[in-house]
């Protein structure tokens, strides 16, 4: 089954924290700006939250960096507890791409 390319066109809103930075270029460093986590889940964060559509449900503020943090890489004891933690965090890194820079081609508004 196809996307409907209209209603993939469509522009949504998102909330983000106030204070959250503005969207790097895509290929830049990531910020945590959240846009990309608060639009949809990767496929980690499908696993985690249970969710395949809106806002990922690992998607923490840190309140200290004032930005988004991925919540399975802060606290995988919450999210993958039946992992080591060390083993936990190292996968959801590898797993999100940390460190890959900034992979969403939405545009903020």
């Amino acid at each position: 089954m196809g996307t409907d390319p209209e209603r993939a066109a469509a522009p949504r809103i998102v909330m983000l924290h106030p204070a959250a930075p503005t969207k790097p270029a895509e290929g830049a460093p990531c910020n945590g700006c959240g846009l990309c986590c608060a639009a949809a889940p990767c496929p980690l964060g499908m696993f985690a939250s249970r969710r395949r559509h809106g806002r990922c449900a690992a998607l923490t503020w840190d309140e200290s960096g004032a930005r988004h943090r991925c919540g399975v890489v802060v606290d995988p004891g919450r999210w993958l507890p039946w992992l080591p933690r060390p083993w936990a965090r190292h996968l959801a890194r590898r797993w999100i791409a940390a460190g890959s820079g900034c992979d969403s081609d939405l545009i903020a508004g």
